[in-house]
Order: structure tokens, then sequence, then C-alpha cells
């Protein structure tokens, strides 16, 4: 009789008359891709073994085979020698083939109480936990080190933009701070994501469940889940895990493409207010002045290509019914990429953020342009008992007599300041610094240095717990 595991037979031939075409076979593969759940599956079946010899399904001689054989397996996975095979389609089968090689009946007997629709679904939850704690670990570097920047530059000033139209002055340590809150929340969607990841499907089996005495919880304790699915249709057949991970690596790339759009902006001669590390920049292969922000401009295009993923999985299971379905498979390409794509742009980004030179007397400069204090002007006005409509109009008149005369706010004389109201003061002049206007908001929140240096410290604490 054919091996299970003969060269051209499949696990399941004996089913079929005919072998599967060529062009079949590399069609429905995976194992050029999912081989990276290797060692995941690895964990997952040692973790099976344990429960299946506890409960005496498989004896304890065979457990410490498969042990033992695994212990091979995952040494010639790390060293680059195990040898990955078309015809056997997928990463489990793969593995199982040489566990079976490397100590017989007891590798056919691993596969016990088990399908490759819950093993699957368990490497995967494994994989992506795995990712997110890489992650979180990443956006807290990322966070301290906009921090590190935001505390060098508590008290630099620069113009505050909407409509990107010069607003209101703020300082740039506040302008990073708001990265922080980004990113802070981008982890808050992690972690909370994590919990959802963090359940075992292994047990659901093909779909059903197994007539095998097995315990789930058991396995569950081994591998660090905080509980199980309590469904077994639902174990093997949805990726909701997957595409919430998903979308909240989307909502990274979105605040990395945000800032990305300020950073080569800001680097931008026409506007100066920063430069970046030559290592993060290339030039040009004509113009030899160039000194091209690539890599936030490429960060800016790889946030489209992780919500393309994003698209990708959620059409995948949108007319799926249940359980497992072969589509399922293609939930792993768009997921590992996005995986890849996070990382490693959270990994740059920290680094460039060290390398970030502010150039504190152009952002100084642009504050003074677009009257930028004209809400403190307005502000004045309220408090010495003016209605704020009223304020807003009379410095509105005093913002077009400046444009027509070419000063600031600042600059007029207090005579013809008063001219639009006479409730203006000697110690208008106070308020209309830029100084004087980023001071004035010293609650939380606001862009007061000393509010900034509270924020930072508040940050610290965070990234400690």
């Amino acid at each position: 009789m054919t091996s299970q595991f003969s060269k051209k037979a499949e696990a399941w031939s004996a089913r079929f008359s005919e072998p599967v075409s060529d062009l079949v076979k590399r069609y429905t593969a995976s194992v050029f891709f999912d081989k990276r759940l290797a060692l995941f599956d690895i964990q997952g079946s040692l973790a099976h073994a344990e429960m299946l010899a506890a409960q005496g399904i498989i004896s304890n001689e065979d457990r410490a085979e498969i042990e033992r054989g695994m212990a091979q397996i995952r040494g010639e996975i790390e060293a680059g020698s195990f040898e990955w095979l078309l015809d056997l389609e997928d990463v489990h089968l793969n593995i199982e083939k040489r566990l079976t090689e490397l100590v017989g009946d007891a590798g056919k007997r691993l596969h016990t109480g088990r399908s490759r629709n819950d093993q699957v679904a368990t490497d995967i939850r494994l994989y992506v936990r795995a990712a997110i704690d890489d992650v979180l670990a990443l956006l807290n570097g990322l966070r301290t080190a906009l921090t590190d920047l935001a505390e060098r530059h508590f008290d630099t000033i620069m113009p505050g933009f909407t409509h990107l139209q010069v607003a209101q002055p703020i300082t740039f340590g506040h302008h990073m701070l708001a990265y922080v809150e980004m990113f802070g929340r981008d982890a808050e969607r992690m972690q909370d994501a994590r919990r959802r990841v963090n359940r075992l499907p292994l047990g659901a089996a093909a779909l059903a469940g197994t007539t095998f005495p097995i315990d789930r919880l058991r396995v569950a304790k081994t591998l660090g889940f905080e509980d199980v699915c309590h469904n077994s249709l639902d174990a093997v057949s949805d990726r909701d895990f997957a595409i919430e991970f998903t979308a909240a690596a989307s909502l990274i790339m979105m605040h990395v493409s945000r800032m990305s759009e300020e950073l080569v902006m800001w680097m931008s001669p026409r506007i100066g207010f920063i430069d970046i590390a030559d290592r993060f920049c290339t030039g040009s292969s004509i113009m030899p002045q160039k000194k091209n922000p690539d890599v936030p401009e490429l960060a800016r295009g790889k946030t489209g290509r992780v919500y393309g993923h994003l698209a990708s999985l959620l059409t995948l299971m949108k007319g799926q019914p249940l359980a497992y379905n072969k589509d399922n498979q293609e939930d792993k390409e768009p997921l590992f990429d996005t995986v890849d794509t996070v990382l490693d742009t959270l990994r740059i980004f920290t680094d460039m953020a060290g390398g970030i030179t502010v150039k504190a007397e152009n952002m100084r400069a642009a504050a003074l342009q677009g009257y930028a204090t004209a809400t403190d002007l307005a502000d004045y006005l309220v408090k010495k008992g003016l209605p704020f409509r009223d304020a807003h109009e009379a410095v509105a008149h005093a913002v077009r007599a400046c444009d027509v005369a070419g000063v600031d706010l600042s600059e007029m004389s207090l005579e013809t300041l008063q001219g639009f109201s006479p409730l203006i003061g000697e110690d208008v002049f106070a308020m209309l610094t830029l100084e004087g206007s980023v001071a004035a908001r010293d609650h939380v929140g606001g862009t007061a240095p000393n509010q900034v240096k509270k924020a930072i410290e508040r940050v610290r604490g965070q990234l400690k717990d």
C-alpha cells in the first residue's frame, strides 16, 4: 500500500482516482508563503501532543518522540536546511511529513483530534498575537522618540495651521505630542484587539469538534491563550481577528502618513522648518542639489498598500458560508504583508525621529506671518467686557488694516489699535507677542510650554507602565 506521505500522494489521495495536476498544485499550494507560520505550527503541535498524552489519547512515549522530532525540525527550519515540498501543499503537511520520517508512527498520531482547519486558525492567531506584541513594543519606541523630540523643543514656537493657513502660534513640542497621542490610541486599539485574537480555536477540528476526550482549556493555558473559541464552526471559519488587526494597522499607517505629509512639506526649502538626516534621504539622478525625503514619501505610499489589504480581507470573508472554505487560504499574504509593512515602518520612523533637525528661526518667522495672534486680541477684548462677536469684528477690521499697511498686529501703534476699540490698553502688547500667545494657553491640553512639560511627564509615565 502506498504510504500516506509518498512523494506524489496527498493526505487524501485514497479518495481520488487521478492525481492533482501540476497546475492545480501550484494554484492551490500555500507552502511558499505560509511556511512563515512554521514555528507557530510547531508550538501548537507540541501543546496538542502534550494534551493528547495527558488525556491518554497517545502514549507518553509517542509524545516524547514527537517532541524529539519537532526539536530537530525546528533546528532545520532555523538553519534554512528544511526541504519544503510543493506536493505537500502547505506548512502543516510539510512538517508532518518530516516528523513522520523522523519518528515514524508517533508522527502519524499527532493529528489525532484535530484538523488542518483548526490547526491553521491556531497558527494564525499565534502569529497575529506575536505581531501585536512587536507592534506594541515599536509603538512604545516611536512614542518615546517623539516625546524626546518634543522635550527638546517644548518652547520652540511655530505656526499652527488650519486649512494650511496660519492660525495660531503653538510650540513644536506640542505639535509632536499630538502624534504621541495618536500613536497612543493606536497602541490601545492593538491591546484591545489582542484580547480577541488570544482565543484558542484548536479542538474545533474540521468544523464540529472531535469525538476524542480532549482538554481544550489545557492547550489554551499551555499556549498562553486567555480563552477558547466557544463555537467550533466559528472557530475554524472566521478571520475577523485578522481583519481587526489589519484595521488597527491601517489606522497606524494613517497616522504615519499624516506625519509623513508634514515632514515632506516642512523639509521643502520654501518652508524649511526641519531637516531630516541624510541616511533617510536620497538624491536625484539628474539634479545634484536635490535631497529627497524618500522615507516619509514611501511611508505615505505604503499606507495605501495596507488599506488595500484591509479591503482584500473584508472582501475575502463577506460571501463565505459556514464553515471553512478554501478562500481563507488568501488571508495570509495580505496579513503577512501588513505585518511586515507596519513593523518596518515603525522601526524606521523611530530611528528617523532622532535624526530630525528643527530650524527654530524659520518656524518663528513663519509664525509671525498670517496674523497668528488675532485670536489673542479678540480674547483680550472679551476679557475687557466686549461680546465675542463684536470683538471678532473689531479684530477683523484691524487685520485688514495690517494687511494694507504690511505690518503685524504687534507692530501697530497703541493709538492705531485703539481706533478699532477704545478698550485696548498698553497691556495689549504682552498678548500680541508669540511667547505671550502660547503662554496664555495654560490649561490641560494647551500649548503653553509648562503644559507641554506636564504632558511630557504624563506620557513618560504611560511609557513606563
